[in-house]
C-alpha cells in the first residue's frame, strides 16, 4: 500500500508510484485526455488521465478500468475529496510545479454537491455563511498558517525569556473593568459575566510571585459595533510582568515581541504573502516611535484635522492621520501614543507621579489602527481604592481584586493585543472577518 504524500513533498520524489489525497479544484474534461487539479492542505498538483470513452468490440486488458476512471472523472464535482494512486512524473512543461501524476486508480472518498453555494465574487456575508468552503481558498488558508507562525514566534520569545503561560477563567462573578459591554449569562442560581479580558487574573499572578506571564485566549465584548475592526468574541494576546519602572518597560517588551513575530512570518511566508496579497512584510525597526497623546493631537491638527471628541481621546481618523505622519517622518508602520489622560483610562492605570491627570499608559497603532493598550498598573491598594471611587465604582464590589494588593505586590505592567487586528493590518485586509476563523458579531452566531 502506497502511503499518502503531501503535494508540497512531491517535487523531491523520483518518478514512480505515488498516492495523493485532497479535494478537486478544477476538472478539464477533454475528449482524449482529462486533467484534474487536486489541492490538499499543502498545495496543488495536476493529475492527468488518458480518457477512454467507450469499450471497443475487442477491449484490451484494463480498458474496463480505464473507462470506469474516465467516467468517474467526468462526474467529479468541484470540492469532492478523492484519493489517487498513479505515476509521478517530472516534466518542466507542466506549469503547475513542473510535475504531474498519471492516474492509475481513483477513489471518490466524499462526493460534493455539484452546485457550489459560493463563488469568488460572493459577498462577505455569503462567504461567512459557508466559511468552511471559503477557507479552502489558498489565500484564506494562508492566514491561519501565518497566525500559527506568528503565535509560535511569540510563544518562543516568552518561553525563552522565562515567562509562564496561564489560562484564566472566562466566567467571572463581576466585571473586569466596568459593567459596560458585558455579556451576562445565567449561572446556576445567580449570574456570571463573560470576561472582557484576563486583566485582573493576569495581575493576580504578580502577588503570586510568577513574575512574568502570558496568555493567548478568547475575550468577549457586548459591543454593538459593526465596524471592520470589532467583534463580540476575539482572541486576545496578553502579557504582564513584575518590576517595571514605567510603561516604557512594557513598550520595550511589546516591540521586541512584535519584531520576533514579524521576523518569523516574513522568513516563512513572505513570498506567499507577496504572491497572494501583494504585500511586502516589513520587520519593524526598534525602538518604535513614541509620541505623547497631547503632542499627537497637535500634529494631527497641524495636518488640518481637529479631533471632534468631547473627551481627551483620539478618534479613528486622528489615528490614521498620526500614522500617516509617522510613516512620512520615520518610515515606520507602528507608533506608540503615550501618556493618556486619567479621565479616559481604567482606574488601575498608574498615574504620573508629577501630574495625576496623566497615566503611564499607551496605545499601539499599526498602519493607522489601534491594536493594543498597555500600561504600568497601580499597585498601591489605597490608591486603587481612591481611583476606583473617582470612576464611580464601589471598592466593595472589587473586593476580590483589591485583595490581590493587600499582601504585597511588586510594581508591574502589561498589555492586551487583538490578534485578528494584527493579522488584518499585516495583510492589508479590509476587515477582521477575513482573518478570523469563525467571526462573531452582533448579528452573527453561525456557523
Amino acid at each position: 500500500m502506497t502511503s499518502r504524500v503531501l503535494v508540497k513533498n512531491l517535487a523531491a520524489l523520483p518518478d514512480g508510484p505515488v498516492s495523493v489525497s485532497g479535494w478537486v479544484e478544477t476538472v478539464r474534461d477533454q475528449k482524449k485526455v482529462q486533467f484534474v487539479i487536486l489541492r490538499d492542505e499543502s498545495g496543488a498538483v495536476q493529475l492527468v488521465n488518458p480518457a477512454l470513452r467507450e469499450l471497443g468490440e475487442e477491449p484490451a486488458e484494463g480498458d474496463a478500468a480505464r473507462l470506469e476512471t474516465t467516467e468517474a472523472i467526468s462526474a467529479l464535482a468541484h470540492g469532492s475529496f478523492i484519493t489517487v494512486t498513479g505515476a509521478l512524473k517530472h516534466d518542466e512543461r507542466v506549469k503547475l510545479g513542473g510535475i504531474e501524476i498519471k492516474i492509475g486508480g481513483l477513489d471518490v472518498v466524499a462526493a460534493a454537491n455539484p452546485e457550489t453555494p459560493i463563488a469568488a465574487d460572493s459577498s462577505p456575508d455569503k462567504r461567512m455563511d459557508w466559511r468552511f468552503l471559503d477557507l479552502r481558498q489558498p489565500k484564506q488558508s494562508l492566514v491561519f498558517r501565518i497566525q500559527t507562525t506568528f503565535l509560535h514566534a511569540l510563544r518562543s520569545y516568552w518561553v525563552e525569556n522565562d515567562f509562564i503561560e496561564i489560562q484564566t477563567p472566562k466566567l467571572m462573578a463581576s466585571a473586569s473593568e466596568s459593567r459596560a459591554e458585558l455579556f451576562e449569562v445565567d449561572y446556576f442560581e445567580g449570574k456570571a459575566y463573560l470576561a472582557q479580558s484576563p486583566q485582573f487574573f493576569k495581575q493576580m499572578a504578580q502577588p503570586a510571585g510568577f513574575g512574568k506571564v502570558f496568555e493567548v485566549g478568547p475575550a468577549f465584548r457586548a459591543d454593538p459595533s459593526f465596524t471592520s475592526r470589532h467583534a463580540t468574541e476575539f482572541t486576545s494576546v496578553d502579557t504582564e510582568v513584575s518590576w517595571v519602572e514605567s510603561h516604557e518597560d512594557v513598550m520595550k517588551l511589546h516591540e521586541e515581541l512584535l519584531v520576533a513575530g514579524f521576523t518569523a512570518v516574513k522568513e516563512k511566508h513572505g513570498d506567499e504573502i507577496r504572491e497572494l496579497y501583494g504585500v511586502e512584510v516589513t520587520v519593524p525597526t526598534t525602538p518604535f516611535p513614541r509620541i505623547p497623546l497631547a503632542e499627537a493631537k497637535e500634529i494631527v491638527a497641524s495636518r488640518g484635522y481637529v479631533v471632534p471628541r468631547a473627551d481627551a481621546d483620539m478618534d479613528p481618523e486622528g489615528e490614521r492621520q498620526i500614522a500617516a505622519y509617522v510613516a512620512e517622518e520615520f518610515g515606520h508602520e507602528f507608533v506608540f501614543l503615550t501618556d493618556y489622560a486619567s479621565s479616559i483610562r481604567p482606574f488601575y492605570h498608574k498615574r504620573h507621579d508629577a501630574d495625576a491627570r496623566l497615566t503611564n499608559s499607551y496605545d499601539l497603532l499599526f498602519n493607522g489602527v489601534e491594536i493594543s493598550t498597555g500600561a504600568q498598573r497601580e499597585h498601591r491598594v489605597e490608591v486603587l481604592e481612591e481611583q476606583a471611587r473617582e470612576k464611580g465604582m464601589d471598592p466593595e464590589e472589587l473586593g476580590f481584586y483589591l485583595d490581590f494588593f493587600r499582601y504585597g505586590v511588586p510594581p508591574h505592567g502589561g498589555f492586551g493585543m487583538g490578534l485578528a487586528r494584527v493579522l488584518m493590518l499585516l495583510l492589508h485586509e479590509s476587515s477582521i472577518r477575513e482573518v478570523t476563523y469563525l467571526f462573531r458579531g452582533p448579528t452573527r452566531l453561525l456557523p
